[in-house]
């Protein structure tokens, strides 16, 4: 039985009667032809049976992918339930789709990123670092195979460009809060930060060793106003408000019980909502609970979470914006207004310091939102 010759670009073309450059930029650059004329070439096209340029033959003729790696420190399925992660990645999508890229998941395991191999063999032409621990051999193998890098949130890795959020001030504001409220028996429930497997109590200096920047940077947010009070610290066994639930219980059962808790994320804020609600424990009324991040569920939980605001949308489009300027050849720098400022000065949205560097590095501002989860002690 005699295979059929799958049609090829200097078919359509013959049969068309342009040139194959025509034929081409059809598929590849619409704009240079007038609509009638591209309608035609991808009619004769569709009756050919021609489905378009191979992808592959593509990437090895342009040696880009439009494949945009994202390096995660922690499972797909996990990621997929983290709003917070959810917004920033939308955000980030909505900025590169219209230029024709797509994300590359890479998921992350017990060391806080995903394995060397993956990044190693990943069809990408650009990697964006999502919150990772320091010094994961994905970074490794970021620099090994020259790739442009933009880091969200962490680590600090030199050279590359970064956009984050206040941690310090954000977790101060929270615990300033609570201390006006009148608290001095205070619990901190840690994010997941590899400390101490499983989950489980910490010492002050335990969780200031914490191989992710965040964690460590909201802790000293954290005690820099809670002078003279009474602190318990608790890490959770992971990112989810599921996982983190014997946590919130080992922290609403420590004796004497803390008034407030202070959480690095709104997840494990909800599972301590959670946790007291099984326990029977009431919210303000007995303690008062403030998470970190401001996802939607903040406000629709029961009662209603304050929290930390950091602008997510805005944090995954500037890092969207990083991304097609280093893929442009250009430096990483974001000024775009209203939300970055290139001189490094604070603006409504967010700073970013770009002169006289490589890359640039943002901000987005953080704010408190007050709402009925914390009450007077």
């Amino acid at each position: 039985m005699t295979r059929r010759r799958r049609p090829t670009l200097d078919d359509v073309a013959d049969a068309v009667g342009v040139s194959r450059a025509t034929v081409s930029n059809a598929y590849n650059r619409p704009d240079q032809l007038s609509a009638r004329l591209r309608d035609q070439v991808l009619r004769v096209a569709a009756e050919l049976g021609y489905a378009g340029p191979d992808p592959t033959a593509r990437s090895l003729a342009t040696s880009r992918t439009g494949a945009i790696a994202v390096l995660l420190d922690t499972s797909l399925s996990t990621a997929f339930s983290d709003p917070a992660l959810s917004l920033t990645l939308d955000a980030l999508a909505r900025v590169v789709d219209p230029r024709g890229h797509a994300l590359l998941l890479l998921p992350g395991g017990a060391h806080g990123g995903p394995p060397a191999e993956r990044v190693l063999g990943a069809q990408a032409d650009i990697a964006v670092a999502y919150s990772l621990a320091d010094g994961v051999a994905a970074l490794d193998a970021v620099r090994t195979r020259g790739l442009p890098l933009v880091v969200i949130d962490q680590p600090l890795v030199p050279g590359a460009a970064r956009v984050g959020c206040q941690d310090r001030l954000g977790a101060a504001l929270a615990a300033r809060h609570l201390r006006e409220l009148g608290h001095r028996r205070f619990g901190i429930f840690a994010a997941h930060s590899h400390v101490r497997p499983g989950g489980g109590a910490l010492t002050a200096a335990e969780a200031a060793g914490a191989a992710f920047r965040d964690t460590r940077e909201r802790l000293a947010g954290y005690l820099g106003e809670l002078d003279s009070c009474e602190v318990v610290l608790h890490e959770a066994a992971g990112l989810s408000a599921e996982s983190a639930l014997d946590g919130a219980f080992a922290l609403l059962g420590a004796v004497p019980r803390p008034t407030a808790v202070l959480c690095m994320s709104d997840q494990l804020a909800l599972a301590v909502l959670a946790a007291a609600r099984q326990l029977g424990i009431a919210v303000p009324g007995e303690v008062s609970v403030a998470g970190f991040d401001d996802s939607p569920p903040a406000s629709w939980s029961s009662p209603p979470l304050t929290t930390v605001r950091q602008d997510l949308v805005a944090k995954g489009r500037i890092a969207g914006e990083l991304v097609l300027s280093l893929l442009d050849g250009g430096s990483g720098a974001v000024p775009t207004a209203g939300s970055v400022s290139a001189a490094g000065s604070m603006s409504a949205a967010g700073s970013v310091s770009a002169a006289g560097s490589a890359s640039a590095s943002a901000e987005v501002p953080v704010s408190l939102v007050v709402r009925g989860s914390t009450g007077p002690a």
